[in-house]
């Protein structure tokens, strides 16, 4: 049975720390394919401008072309409303019965875990791996592990993974400035950012 990995997020853009936590859950989980999933609309960030879809699209796919366990997924885009991981794993399932998921994701997701729509049904269908990043407390971890109980914390696995430490905030303000993001995004991703003026002009944005 194939066990893959979901990557979601905005991807506003995409990043090396998002690369180096895949490919080091890959080795550390066991998981044979990560899936990068951009999504449409992000629940928990209503209101918030980001770039056109078409575009970060295009520099997840630019961002993974050299690793061939790194796949493409548009099925949060394609779908409307809010991009709920829920039903997006449920879809998932649907689509290949025969696979096992596991979602990836950083520690500021499972702070707000118990925010998430239907997060007890998405824990008990789904493994979590969560990536323990700098910036966060003990206190905070073990506080959001003891909100979701006993049997929904033993879901959860924690791994860490040297990385970038590097946000979509950052970059987009850096961009915005005309700082070089060589060397903390892929360099196919940077080239697309100069090419296509990304950040720097606010007709590109769109508020989710």
């Amino acid at each position: 049975m194939p066990y893959v990995g979901i990557m979601g997020g905005t991807f506003d853009p995409i990043h090396l720390g998002h690369l180096a936590a895949a490919e080091g859950a890959m080795h550390l989980v066991g998981l044979d394919q990560v899936l990068f999933m951009p999504n449409r609309q992000p629940p928990h960030k209503a209101g918030r401008p980001v770039i056109p879809a078409e575009y970060r699209a295009a520099m997840v796919r630019l961002a993974i072309a050299g690793q061939p366990r790194f796949a493409f997924s548009d099925l949060e885009l394609r779908r409307e409303g809010p991009s709920y991981t829920l039903l997006t794993v449920q879809a998932l399932q649907a689509e290949h019965p025969d696979w096992r998921f596991a979602f990836l994701a950083g520690m500021d997701s499972l702070v707000d875990l118990t925010t998430w729509y239907q997060y007890e049904t998405l824990l008990r269908a789904i493994d979590m791996v969560i990536f323990t990043r700098p910036g966060y407390s003990t206190e905070q971890r073990d506080g959001a592990l003891a909100r979701l109980g006993p049997e929904l914390a033993a879901r959860v696995r924690l791994v860490e993974v040297p990385g970038v430490a590097v946000s979509g905030t950052l970059l987009r303000r850096l961009a915005g400035e005309g700082y070089p993001l060589r060397y903390l995004v892929p360099d196919a991703v940077a080239e697309y950012i100069s090419e296509n003026g990304l950040y720097r002009n606010s007709n590109h944005t769109s508020t989710v």
